[in-house]
């Protein structure tokens, strides 16, 4: 990407500069979240590759989402701890744009995983005896490659649309990553097709997932309701429970981010709301995932006795 006049060669990311020296305090907590959210999402993935109990569409479509919850924190998070700690926090027009792309991309991609899950889920508790035909192996390779390659493909003309705007604001992003908004503030293009285009973007991977994992659940939920047996509801909705919690945490923060049409809400709301879902949320998938489900609790249990035994021979 050329820059010229209008394109500055680099952008300044302005992050968390207003806590002025305190910044760098803020560093060990930021850090200790990223390291424990990359170990928990990797154990999933490891987990699920490892043991043949977990060879089922639920659990590929949960090591998908666990590789997409380290992926999307890789692109923001280890460039935000490294500006904690220096003073002037430069990333180059191209980065910046390359950020962008994979950030948005991740981030999509992840929602449909999401709708993935549901609609497994929906199909095992309502269509029991069609469920290996359904969700055969090629049925969720089919299923995830979809989630990955749409967003991917759909986020190049909105990455490139942002590499041609005008950017004569001034070249300070307030944010801690390049996030949407804080770009089309520096631009004095006229940004509201670009605008109106992100929002058709955040209804097509964003509401429209929500849309089906609601209806998805909708039916689950009706199906489960119909089970004579207490102890086969319970044992149903906790399966269910972890990835419903997963589905709320994801979807009520960025439709309160994206999913409308401008430029609004203010900076450090969009701060705050962003460091939740960049840091606090990967990290504690894990932890939901392990606690709420009892599969996962038991193949964990079975993998720390492994351990423990291999430790005394």
């Amino acid at each position: 990407i050329m820059a010229n006049l209008s394109q500055p060669s680099e952008f300044v990311l302005s992050g968390f500069s207003s806590f002025g020296e305190l910044q760098a305090l803020l560093y060990g907590p930021f850090l200790m979240l990223y390291l424990l959210a990359f170990i928990g999402n990797t154990i999933i993935i490891v987990m699920v590759i490892a043991d043949t109990h977990l060879h089922t569409p639920m659990y590929f479509f949960l090591a998908n989402f666990s590789l997409l919850e380290i992926l999307v924190t890789m692109t923001a998070v280890p460039r935000m701890l490294s500006d904690l700690l220096v003073p002037h926090k430069v990333i180059t027009f191209t980065g910046c744009m390359v950020q962008f792309y994979f950030y948005f991309s991740l981030g999509s991609t992840s929602f449909l995983i999401l709708t993935d899950m549901a609609l497994d889920r929906f199909v095992a508790i309502c269509h029991p005896l069609r469920y290996g035909t359904l969700m055969s192996r090629v049925v969720c390779v089919q299923l995830a490659g979809a989630a990955w390659s749409a967003p991917f493909l759909a986020m190049v003309p909105t990455v490139l649309s942002r590499a041609h705007l005008d950017y004569c604001h001034g070249n300070v992003i307030n944010h801690f990553f390049c996030d949407s908004a804080p770009l089309l503030q520096l631009s004095c293009s006229d940004t509201r097709l670009l605008e109106f285009w992100d929002f058709l973007m955040a209804l097509a991977f964003v509401l429209s997932s929500f849309l089906v994992t609601l209806i998805s659940y909708g039916y689950i939920v009706t199906t489960v309701l119909r089970i004579p047996s207490a102890s086969s509801r319970r044992k149903t909705f906790s399966t269910c429970g972890c990835h419903l919690t997963l589905v709320f945490i994801g979807y009520s923060s960025t439709i309160f981010l994206y999913v409308r049409p401008g430029k609004a809400h203010s900076v450090q709301v969009r701060k705050v709301v962003a460091l939740v879902t960049s840091v606090l949320t990967p990290f504690l998938n894990p932890f939901i995932l392990t606690f709420r489900n009892e599969t996962v609790k038991t193949v964990l249990q079975g993998q720390m006795q492994r351990l423990k035994g291999l430790c005394k021979a």
